[in-house]
């Protein structure tokens, strides 16, 4: 029997851990998408205790308490913080099979030197050596993004927004990791939403520019493009429902945003109409500026309306979403082609149903601005387990160019999720490590180990194109 998770965990062959601890093991880190606060880093934020840091708006975590028969006052409520991290702990103990429980304890071994299990029975032990530890000067927000080896991450940020903290960030010598923004105006494209005109409003002040028609609306985005890129953005990130492709002529857009901005109810067409209209303006401008696509889809969010009511979006209900056309994603994408406007692009469903299907569409796509120019994106979210990352790879290498991959990000809002990469290193050279055991791949760790390094790492650096990391 192994060991609990000892320095050696999911590695089953000598090949997974001479390519884990000889090559992945060190790499550095590039989190290209994350939901970090940048006034926390700004700040250097200090964490008073464990849940402050681990618990704080981590619906991975309140989904499954919930599940477990806990009350809401112990997950969102007013219980205190002590009370959370206990009935957590408790929770944990359950969480056999669970990401959750890798998770939490690589975290426990990396950051606070635990290599024991955490369960209702070691929940005070750990309570109090986890805030004696926080207390530390090297438990800081920045400091934990140092020894984590991350290099650069971009976080996730409205055309609105001031980039204030981004801008102290940039000023401040004490701090040598890259802190960049990255585009997500979603906001600006949910023309459905009950707010959107309020919005509009916002992002008209923010531009300059009056927002009467849709021509306006572009010019207001392209001003703030040209914000965004001089504070060192390269990179978009959409959340959508589905990727959808309903072409309409400039008339018919500007009667739909003109329908928009006078309250006039807007229909599903022509909400898909206006969208595709939206991207596909974003998209030439993301070509021009060599900035990078992201799109993730296949999410239905928001499901328990009483409790979304009560406290809110993004505290853990919302679902895989199956409706996930594949021949709309294909016709955008070709639509792009077709105008020479098609950016670098990754490729995120929710759903891992479409593995296969995302892997046949980029090879539709690939040309020599970069290699795997268009790429399927990490497991994401109810799919960063061992499992589905497992299948994610796996279909990306049967379909296309497993080793172009630019590999894992966090897309996490702790500072503690850095712990993912490793978690992601270990299942990627065991999966190489057991392709190169049963004889599918030679025993060359020139090749290997350039493989699993790229991936790692340098795929990402030279992919996005960073100056800094240059």
């Amino acid at each position: 029997m192994k060991a609990f998770m000892d320095e050696d965990f999911i590695l089953q062959t000598d090949v997974a851990k001479k390519l884990y601890h000889e090559y992945a093991e060190k790499m550095p880190i590039l989190d290209y998408h994350c939901h970090i606060n940048p006034r926390e880093i700004a700040e250097d934020r200090r964490f008073e205790n464990i849940t402050q840091v681990w618990l704080g708006g981590d619906h991975y975590k309140w989904r499954f308490m919930r599940s477990c028969g806990v009350e809401e006052k112990y997950i969102t409520g007013d219980a205190s913080d002590k009370e959370k991290f206990m009935k957590w702990a408790e929770c944990l103990g359950k969480a056999i099979g669970n990401p959750l429980y890798h998770w939490s304890h690589l975290e426990l071994q990396r950051y606070f030197d635990y290599h024991g299990a955490l369960s209702k029975k070691t929940a005070e032990e750990v309570w109090n050596l986890c805030n004696e530890k926080l207390a530390e000067p090297s438990m800081s927000a920045r400091n934990l993004i140092k020894q984590s080896g991350v290099t650069l991450l971009c976080t996730t940020d409205d055309p609105v927004d001031s980039l204030e903290w981004h801008d102290k960030i940039a000023k401040d010598e004490s701090f040598d990791v890259a802190v960049l923004p990255a585009w997500r105006p979603d906001k600006a494209m949910n023309i459905e939403k009950p707010d959107y005109t309020e919005y509009i409003k916002k992002l008209s002040e923010v531009s300059g520019v009056s927002i009467t028609s849709y021509e306006e609306l572009k010019s207001a985005l392209r001003v703030r493009l040209d914000f965004f890129s001089s504070k060192g953005c390269q990179v978009s990130d959409h959340g959508l429902d589905y990727v959808m492709y309903e072409p309409a002529s400039e008339e018919e857009i500007e009667g739909i945003f003109t329908k928009a901005l006078s309250h006039t109810k807007i229909s599903a067409l022509e909400t898909a109409k206006f969208k595709t209209a939206f991207l596909t303006f974003l998209c030439g401008e993301y070509h021009k500026r060599n900035w990078v696509l992201q799109l993730h889809y296949g999410c239905k969010r928001d499901n328990n309306k009483p409790m979304y009511n009560k406290i809110g979006p993004d505290t853990g209900f919302d679902c895989i979403n199956t409706y996930t056309p594949s021949a709309q994603l294909a016709d955008f994408l070709n639509h792009l082609a077709e105008e020479d406007s098609l950016p670098k692009t990754i490729l995120y469903s929710l759903n891992p149903n479409d593995n296969q299907a995302i892997g046949t569409i980029l090879g539709c796509f690939q040309n020599s601005d970069a290699v795997a120019k268009i790429q399927q994106g990490s497991a994401w979210w109810f799919n960063d387990h061992k499992t589905g990352m497992q299948d994610q790879m796996i279909s990306l290498a049967n379909l296309g160019n497993l080793s172009g991959f630019v590999g894992m990000l966090t897309d996490s809002r702790s500072f503690l999720s850095y712990t993912r990469h490793e978690y992601f290193r270990r299942i990627l050279c065991n999966l190489i490590g057991n392709w190169v055991e049963n004889g599918e791949f030679p025993e060359d760790y020139d090749i290997l180990g350039e493989i699993v390094q790229n991936i790692s790492y340098n795929n990402a650096v030279n992919y996005f194109g960073f100056e800094m990391l240059k």
